[in-house]
């Protein structure tokens, strides 16, 4: 259903049933689920926001949301592919004929003349065609034996070298679909078919926010029992990569009533919250106790490591707008993981993106033995990937797998889905998500 779910079901199996649900601060927090169950509560919870008209030169890596329809043809006139000679072919059936050179045509200028017979015009690539002619001798292929003659030295056929009305598009033709992409191509696509304004899904406004009187972000010196802040330095970059606009707010304060405050604020300015920290079940921090207040959260603990637990929730806004919360675990692999596999396809979606809401994966070889305990999950480790001679993806992990050890996770282009058991051997296959 959502790219990975279906993989990951055929390596859960039928290891995982239904998921019980008891009460936590007065909203549901279930019982360990699987990450097909979560990716089915999150990323089937979140649903694209209403789409707007986005200047043409704005819609790199947008969603389309209704058909372009093209107005105009492209080439919108016959023209030359190459610089030349406008000839009659049925002049230049062979080698070594010799015409009259009535003129120069240069690109965006149209001939008063007719080529006759006998007759030529030195064209400029992009030059309309003048009337008369009906194929383009090549400048390599021809001897200018004056100003006013000229020797073509191959025979032309009618259409050599000629682009002909409507060649790339017609009008009438949809060229972009409800739900496709546009790139650097398909942005210049539009500029030439006019298309100035297009009604696509808008780049998501995401607020997010991290926890934790231990977190220093100014700097200054560690005193006992501090550690700087990683965190939101990372997630900002994961959410701006994503497509997103990112509002930081930074470290919250321990104060309920302030941060209550500062989320209703800024639920009125975006279109979702990313949360760092506070989602375990022995967490009783201010965070949890606001989301709870003021939002339908679900806290789950999912059978995956790392990233274990996670919350999603949905605030309703007074102008009845939902915004969807994404509460990522507080180490920093974990909430780099989490986001990777829930909240980045559940913002995806809300874009207007309909395939590939996850990345890529691909069947790789074990190069050196991953090792992990069986504990009933499944563990994501993060892995280097190299295409080797034989055409396939070759792994081996990074190093330490601690949901606290980002150094080592730094190193990896991919994550490799161990499912539970004692690992794998040199060797053997394993699905690997390309990060890169």
């Amino acid at each position: 259903m959502f790219g990975l779910a279906g993989i990951l079901a055929l390596i859960v199996g039928s290891l995982w049933g239904g998921s019980a649900c008891r009460k936590f601060c007065g909203d549901t927090v279930s019982d360990v689920i699987s990450f097909v169950e979560a990716q089915k509560i999150v990323i089937g919870g979140c649903q694209p926001v209403a789409p707007i008209l986005v200047d043409c030169q704005s819609m790199s890596g947008r969603v389309v949301a209704q058909d372009v329809v093209a107005t105009e043809f492209i080439p919108p006139f016959a023209n030359t592919a190459v610089d030349g000679f406008a000839v009659r072919a049925q002049d230049v059936t062979t080698a070594g004929v010799e015409l009259e050179v009535l003129g120069v045509i240069g690109a965006g200028h149209v001939a008063s003349y007719e080529i006759g017979a006998g007759q030529a015009a030195r064209i400029m690539t992009g030059a309309p065609m003048p009337r008369g002619a009906d194929a383009v001798v090549m400048i390599e292929d021809a001897t200018e034996l004056s100003a006013t003659r000229v020797r073509c030295n191959k025979a032309a056929k009618t259409g050599d070298g000629i682009r002909e009305i409507g060649e790339d598009v017609c009008a009438g033709d949809v060229v972009f679909k409800s739900g496709e992409v546009i790139n650097a191509a398909g942005i210049g696509v539009l500029a030439s078919i006019n298309a100035r304004k297009v009604l696509s899904y808008p780049k998501l406004r995401v607020a997010m926010l991290s926890t934790g009187d231990e977190l220093v972000t100014d700097g200054s010196e560690l005193k006992p029992g501090q550690i700087r802040e990683s965190n939101l330095t990372m997630l900002a970059e994961m959410i701006s990569a994503t497509g997103c606009e990112v509002i930081n707010l930074g470290i919250v304060a321990d104060d309920e009533a302030m941060l209550e405050n500062k989320l209703r604020e800024v639920a009125t300015k975006c279109d979702a919250i990313v949360t760092s920290g506070g989602v375990g079940q022995g967490d009783f921090d201010v965070v949890k106790i606001v989301l709870s207040r003021i939002a339908e959260m679900n806290w789950m603990q999912m059978a995956i490591k790392p990233a274990k637990p996670f919350a999603f929730g949905k605030f309703k806004t007074s102008d009845a707008r939902v915004i969807p919360i994404f509460g990522l675990p507080g180490n920093p692999v974990s909430s780099m993981i989490s986001f990777e596999m829930l909240a980045r396809p559940s913002l995806r979606k809300m874009m207007g993106h309909t395939k590939n809401l996850t990345r890529p994966i691909v069947r790789a070889i074990v190069d050196a033995p991953m090792k992990r305990k069986q504990d009933g999950k499944i563990h994501f480790m993060r892995v280097f990937g190299e295409f080797a001679d034989d055409g396939r993806l070759h792994v081996r992990d990074t190093g330490p797998q601690g949901s606290h050890q980002l150094a080592a996770t730094s190193q990896a282009n991919g994550l490799a889905i161990v499912p539970d058991g004692q690992g794998l051997q040199s060797g053997a296959e394993v699905d690997v998500m390309l990060l890169g």
